[in-house]
């Protein structure tokens, strides 16, 4: 079965969210040890670090997401935006490329490592 890919963008907020369900749910587990409050004390502050993470990483892909090309997608129409030389149509899921040298290749994520090029 083929690898599914998305757009980066989406990946990076899903990973935050991811984050914010993960504390409450650190918190949830420190709620069991009432009877320990040091115990309770480190669940809680465990969940609020991975809130205060998923913040951060909400800020980040937002300050990355205004830097980036904003291009329509020819097969959607829709406008989208690209991080790196290839990405995926955020509505779609079209690959879209900036680089006119991998027109017509089959889509791959490597072609954004460095090592690459």
């Amino acid at each position: 079965m083929a690898k599914k890919y998305s757009s980066k963008i989406n990946k990076i907020r899903t990973f935050a969210l991811s984050l914010v369900f993960i504390g409450f749910i650190i918190m949830y587990v420190g709620i069991y040890f009432r009877q320990h409050p040091w115990v309770m004390t480190t669940f809680m502050l465990l969940g609020f670090l991975s809130i205060i993470g998923s913040t951060v990483v909400y800020f980040w892909i937002g300050m990355l997401s205004t830097k980036a090309v904003q291009v329509t997608c020819p097969n959607c129409g829709k406008v989208t935006k690209v991080l790196g030389r290839v990405d995926m149509c955020m509505y779609c899921n079209e690959p879209l490329t900036l680089d006119p040298k991998l027109e017509g290749e089959e889509f791959n994520e490597d072609y954004n490592k460095k090592r690459s090029r």
